[in-house]
């Protein structure tokens, strides 16, 4: 081989050796630093267009049908997240709307959907499962308040 091929394959050797020496340490900074949290408080109700002795009459609602999110065991325990119209998205991402601190949770792990006929929960290809009681989500399945959902080492629980 000529010298100018040796010089080559060493330099390309360098470079590969300082990519992973480079990708090494972004693994260990986000392992280290953890994901970033985004605070998500809403607009506040004072502009809402009321006055402030108007009565509004809420619609009768089935008592089944589940309001809220709530965080029962894991790193959030106690974390309480109304359920919106446009769903909730739940996972490891700061783009979710309940972002997980578990190791077992994927990015984009599970969502909870509005549907014609209530609340469903449907996992999201992840890699370790979302789970209703001992029966592994697959497609979206119908869920109602009281129903208990595992995501990794977290415990959800939809109630109203």
């Amino acid at each position: 081989m000529s010298e100018l091929t040796v010089t080559v394959l060493r330099l390309g050797l360098l470079v590969l050796l300082w990519a992973f020496v480079l990708s090494l340490a972004g693994v260990l900074r986000s392992d280290l630093y953890g994901t970033r949290v985004i605070n998500r408080s809403g607009p506040s109700s004072a502009g809402n267009g009321r006055a402030k002795g108007d009565k509004v009459a809420s619609p009768r609602r089935n008592p089944r049908t589940p309001t809220h999110l709530v965080v029962t065991s894991g790193t959030l325990t106690g974390t309480r997240l109304p359920l919106r119209d446009k769903g909730v998205l739940i996972g490891r991402n700061p783009e979710c709307s309940l972002v997980l601190d578990d190791d077992f949770a994927s990015g984009r792990h599970a969502r909870i959907i509005r549907g014609e006929d209530g609340w469903f929960v449907e996992d999201l290809g992840s890699t370790n499962g979302t789970f209703i009681g001992q029966f592994r989500v697959g497609e979206a399945i119908p869920v109602e308040a009281g129903t208990t959902v595992r995501i990794g080492k977290t415990l959800l629980e939809l109630r109203s």
